[in-house]
């Protein structure tokens, strides 16, 4: 056996055992790019098929969504089906009045009845021609069927609140109260409104126009400041229908108001109420009175009244 130790010498490096290379190509080697890749593909490849099996799902449901017993929307064999509730018809207003097609005489129409528990007297005028007076009546004028008291009265000077105009002749002016009327050629309009260009065509026409409290604007009911009780009256437009409504028993504005609101009462303003006086007569020729007869009035209290042709 020979000594290699011995046979080295000091200049000599010796390698003892085997030594095997496995070299590896660069070819077939992995590679952590290639690897990534393929992870990729794979979590891609399972989100698409996860998104195809939710959307046949969700597909099926929907599809199968009135066929499931559970469902709001089936139809019970046993019930009766829910029919849509009809339309609201439009609110027609039925005239008050009773309107002969060839009326024989002047007269007036009065109705009693009772809104939200108070007791209303409805006077309406037929056949009649309607203007203003200023100053006291004449009670033995058998042509006149209806009258009451118009504008107010200042209790310190004694003259017409709010503007006034008598057969074209302006006697007052005034908007302390937005509520008006104005006779144009023997047609009533009533309505509220601080300037009115009626007043204007009122002494243009030899028409009439007096202010008042507003009580009714396009069917609805307005606020006022006085707040006592007091027997109440109105000058009413009811879709077209002329009237005058008072109260038989005392009454706050507001109370007044939303009854003429329930009415259907139009447009409404505000008529000298309390104990004032006037008058109307039926068909048949009998008077009927209203408020206390007093022969001391000061000389600018109006009237609104209705005379026979």
């Amino acid at each position: 056996m020979t000594d290699f130790k011995d046979n080295i010498r000091d200049d000599e490096i010796r390698v003892i055992g085997e030594i095997k290379a496995n070299r590896v190509s660069p070819l077939t080697s992995p590679s952590p790019r290639g690897c990534g890749w393929r992870i990729v593909g794979i979590i891609v490849l399972i989100l698409l098929v996860a998104g195809i099996v939710l959307a046949y799902l969700f597909g099926f449901n929907k599809d199968n969504k009135n066929d499931s017993p559970n469902s709001d929307e089936t139809a019970s064999y046993f019930e009766p089906q829910t029919t849509p509730a009809p339309k609201a018809e439009p609110h027609t207003i039925v005239p008050l009045g009773f309107y002969p097609d060839s009326p024989t005489t002047a007269y007036t129409q009065i109705i009693d009845t009772t809104i939200n528990d108070i007791p209303l007297r409805i006077h309406i005028p037929h056949g009649a021609i309607p203007s203003l007076q200023v100053g006291r009546l004449n009670e033995n004028d058998s042509s006149i069927i209806l009258v009451a008291q118009a504008a107010d009265i200042r209790r310190d000077n004694r003259k017409i609140v709010g503007a006034f105009v008598l057969q074209g002749k302006p006697l007052a002016w005034g908007k302390a109260k937005t509520g008006f009327c104005a006779i144009i050629h023997d047609t009533i309009t009533v309505g509220i409104a601080e300037n009115s260009p009626l007043f204007e065509k009122a002494t243009e026409t030899d028409g009439y126009f007096f202010r008042q409290y507003p009580l009714v604007d396009n069917g609805r009911l307005v606020e006022n400041e006085p707040k006592n009780k007091s027997i109440r009256r109105s000058l009413c437009d009811r879709n077209g229908e002329i009237m005058v409504i008072e109260t038989l028993s005392a009454e706050s504005f507001h109370d007044f108001a939303q009854a003429l609101e329930d009415l259907d009462i139009t447009n409404s303003i505000y008529l000298v109420g309390s104990h004032s006086y006037g008058w109307s007569t039926d068909a048949q020729g009998h008077r009927h009175t209203f408020g206390r007869k007093t022969y001391r009035m000061p000389v600018n209290t109006s009237y609104i009244l209705w005379r026979k042709p």
